[in-house]
């Protein structure tokens, strides 16, 4: 089963597991630009958004998206990168966090997607102490959120009964 959730969900749990210095995982709703009335959140932190590029019906109720996958990087440093700052290596750690999870996410595959791969990076102003940059991802998703999902079953005592030349259960 692939679905936006599951995807969100195998995300957040894949830089959990394997990028240790961040600390906080969330879907993306535009909180650093509120944060005296957002949930406090400690940083580097990440935030996940989606959207999709392309659909296309590949059967009923199924279909394969090439999706974007919008990957917010927050770090609140009041640390100068200046050049010669006393905290200018504090500061930069937010760089080896930008490339840590890119080497993570790029060329990527998993249960709920597959061919991820990086298609842009940017910062974006925050308008405070924080730096936050931008880096575009894209995958393909097989959206099955629309089909029926059966359960396997174990037919007992099935009896058949041929009538007429027609079979009877």
């Amino acid at each position: 089963m692939q679905n936006w959730k599951d995807l969100y969900l195998e995300l957040s749990d894949k830089i959990n597991e394997n990028l240790s210095d961040i600390r906080w995982i969330d879907l993306w709703h535009n909180q650093v630009n509120f944060l005296e009335t957002e949930h406090p959140f400690p940083t580097p932190a990440v935030f996940l958004a989606f959207r999709s590029k392309a659909i296309d019906d590949v059967g009923n109720n199924v279909q394969n998206l090439t999706l974007q996958v919008d990957v917010y990087l927050y770090f609140e440093t009041f640390s100068d990168t200046f050049r010669g700052s006393h905290n200018q290596e504090s500061a930069l750690d937010f760089l080896t966090n930008l490339n840590d999870i890119y080497a993570l996410l790029q060329g990527s595959s998993g249960e709920n997607y597959s061919n991820m791969r990086r298609t842009d990076i940017h910062p974006v102003d925050t308008g405070n102490a924080g730096n936050l940059y931008r880096q575009v991802f894209e995958c393909v998703l097989m959206d099955y959120a629309a089909c029926k999902i059966y359960d396997d079953t174990t037919a007992t005592e099935l009896i058949i009964d041929k009538q007429n030349n027609r079979y009877i259960i």
